[in-house]
């Protein structure tokens, strides 16, 4: 793989992708650059925000309210779970729990733990369970990677 870059003064970011045959590799590196893109509405004490997907490193819903967090921050989401999962279904976002997404672009490490479940760590350093119910979920993640 090649990759060139170039300043072009008064024009948007653009990223041209060429490739030889479209394969798997080339379907995945498109959603990846175009989740670098994807962006939602959360709430900071009142305040509106405009969070990038990149941003976020989990998100749990805590008596039936969602909270994103970033590498020190929290903030509320006014979406649903489900609502999040179909619409960020290409992006690094996997489901590990019940209440729980983890984007795994911020994934530093997975150890094993008793009873068939995983624990993520993150490059924050924060731990999360990974169940077993959702095993399946984050090995067809490492499988893409």
């Amino acid at each position: 793989m090649q990759i060139i870059t170039k300043e072009v003064k008064d024009k948007p970011l653009t990223v041209t992708i060429e490739y030889p045959e479209r394969t798997e590799f080339v379907d995945g590196l498109i959603r990846k650059i175009e989740s670098l893109d994807i962006s939602f509405s959360a709430d900071d004490n009142g305040r509106q925000l405009k969070l990038k997907l990149a941003e976020v490193y989990y998100i749990e819903n805590v008596e039936r309210k969602l909270f994103v967090y970033g590498a020190k921050e929290v903030y509320r989401l006014n979406a649903g779970a489900a609502e999040l999962e179909e619409r960020f279904k290409d992006s690094g976002l996997v489901r590990i729990s019940r209440t729980c997404i983890m984007n795994t672009d911020h994934l530093k490490e997975i150890r094993q733990l008793r009873n068939s479940r995983l624990e993520a760590v993150l490059d924050n350093d924060e731990k999360l369970i990974v169940s077993r119910k959702y095993l399946k979920d984050i090995k067809r993640v490492f499988k893409k990677g």
